[in-house]
């Protein structure tokens, strides 16, 4: 389904390319002008101001919680009724640790705020958490896209698979601005959205 998009674009494939483009620029400007670290760190409100500088050329929603309900394949993503709370939630938990930090990351792509664009923001926001906390950030180069695809899927029932591969992946490269900008690499995100309504859930 094309996403209503600021650039005017109804093909899909195009619609990719731009937001692909215009993201990574806007991501160069957050790492060089130093305002990425004026956001708020391992809360939503940090996030949504990730977010919002990435996507706010492309989409109306930059920033904004989404309201539709979303799944991927099998998976779907928190409620729209219970969204905000989950977020609430998410920003009171720990992040100490390397393990309470994986742990709060993984919470926040169950919850998948926004109706696109949840991969790259929320990368971007995980590196920031551990920076502050633990003075290290993740590699992603280092990080097989499929093995971490796979394990994100897997990380609400067990989560050892993706605190290993990201723990493999640290570094201490935590102002390397190609260490950072290959966590904004479009093919990590989860690609085909299904949009579906609440009663729908009532069906299975």
């Amino acid at each position: 389904m094309l996403l209503k998009n600021k650039l005017g674009l109804d093909n899909e494939i195009e619609l990719a390319k731009e937001e692909e483009r215009i993201t990574k620029l806007k991501a160069i400007e957050l790492f060089e002008n130093g305002k990425l670290e004026k956001f708020e760190v391992g809360t939503f409100q940090g996030l949504s101001q990730i977010h919002k500088s990435l996507f706010e050329d492309v989409y109306e929603f930059a920033g904004k919680i989404r309201k539709e309900n979303i799944s991927k394949g099998n998976f779907r993503f928190a409620s729209v009724m219970y969204l905000e709370d989950a977020l609430k939630k998410i920003d009171k938990m720990p992040q100490s640790s390397f393990e309470e930090i994986i742990e709060k990351y993984i919470e926040m792509n169950i919850a998948h705020p926004f109706r696109e664009g949840n991969g790259r923001s929320t990368r971007i926001w995980l590196d920031m958490i551990l920076k502050k906390e633990i003075g290290k950030v993740i590699d992603w180069s280092k990080v097989d896209k499929e093995d971490y695809l796979l394990a994100m899927e897997r990380s609400p029932i067990k989560n050892i698979e993706i605190k290993i591969l990201l723990q493999n992946a640290l570094t201490d490269k935590i102002n390397d601005r190609d260490v950072y900008m290959k966590g904004i690499d479009a093919s990590y995100k989860y690609e085909g959205y299904n949009v579906y309504k609440a009663e729908d859930l009532k069906n299975n």
